[in-house]
């Protein structure tokens, strides 16, 4: 169960950067505010329940690389960031960090 914890805190660690730059734009800034808030909550309690299980540092590469590589791909196929090879081959690395800690887990 703490690995499913951990996946869907890593999923709402992708919703507080959205709600950020949801919230720098006037007509949606009260609404990207309050996504960010309630993601950051959401995922902290996910990340604690993991941690009673997960070893920290583990649960911490984990989280951190499922909300890296989410907030990339929302960046560049929502926002228009750049999605050139060498970004893309960084945010590989990240999940092949990540896939690592977990088989080594």
């Amino acid at each position: 169960m703490a690995w499913l914890y951990l996946m869907f805190a890593g999923l709402f660690e992708v919703g507080w950067p959205v709600g950020l730059k949801m919230a720098q734009q006037d007509h949606t800034r009260i609404a990207g505010t309050v996504v960010a808030v309630v993601c950051i909550i959401i995922s902290g309690y996910l990340l604690w329940l993991a941690q009673k299980t997960i070893p920290i540092g583990t649960s911490y590469a984990i989280w951190t690389g499922i909300g890296a590589l989410g907030t990339f791909l929302v960046g560049v196929f929502f926002y228009g960031d750049p999605g050139s090879f060498g970004r893309f081959f960084g945010v590989a690395l990240i999940v092949l960090g990540v896939a690592t800690l977990k088989l080594a887990h």
